[in-house]
């Protein structure tokens, strides 16, 4: 299969690439390094992105993040770039992205835990998570011709713990090739309008 992974250089996209690398083309895109370039906050960018790497068999993205802090102070333009980048990055990818797609193609997002079970300071990116996971479920009855679409949701990740650790106290800590794996069931295996939960 020919594979867009957005976010590939990343701590979970990496080891996604590193799994899927050995069987399939692989182009790995992001902002600031890989084999094409785009700003997933940027509708233009990935549309131009899309023409540049051209029909695909599947398209992942483990890029984004969003905001953590205070709720008393939090403002709309704290939440901004979660919402420009990690949302509607991901819902543009697949617009945009639908036509890309070859027949019997796949979605693959991210999510997280977040999404039911947010950290202190966490309400932003529970939103976006929630958002996310709702979109898949949507989305998944409207994609035609054998499309299809899920959402991973990584808990606490091993590879993460010294970065945001400290945001998630008493998670127990999710082995990267649990989480791997789950993008591998995405891709690779026929399931659609799923949120794979990998949280343990």
């Amino acid at each position: 299969m020919k594979i867009l992974l957005v976010g590939g250089h990343g701590t979970i996209g990496k080891k996604v690439a590193a799994a899927l690398k050995g069987r399939h083309e692989l182009i790995i895109a992001g902002r600031n390094s890989g084999d094409v370039r785009v700003d997933i906050g940027s509708e233009a960018s990935i549309a131009e992105m899309l023409r540049q790497v051209g029909k695909i068999d599947a398209c992942i993205c483990t890029a984004g993040t969003g905001f953590y802090g205070p709720f008393a102070t939090m403002t709309g333009e704290d939440m901004r770039p979660g919402l420009e980048g990690k949302l509607m990055g991901q819902i543009n990818l697949v617009l945009r992205g639908k036509e890309y797609l070859n027949e019997g193609g796949s979605f693959t997002l991210t999510s997280g835990i977040a999404s039911e079970m947010p950290a202190r300071n966490g309400s932003c990116v529970a939103m976006i998570n929630g958002a996310i996971n709702s979109w898949v479920l949507g989305a998944a009855q409207e994609l035609k011709r054998d499309k299809r679409i899920n959402a991973v949701s990584p808990g606490l990740v091993e590879d993460s713990y010294e970065r945001y650790g400290a945001f998630f106290p008493g998670y127990d800590l999710v082995p990267m090739g649990k989480v791997v794996n789950a993008y591998i069931l995405s891709v690779e295996g026929a399931i659609t309008g799923k949120i794979l939960k990998v949280w343990n």
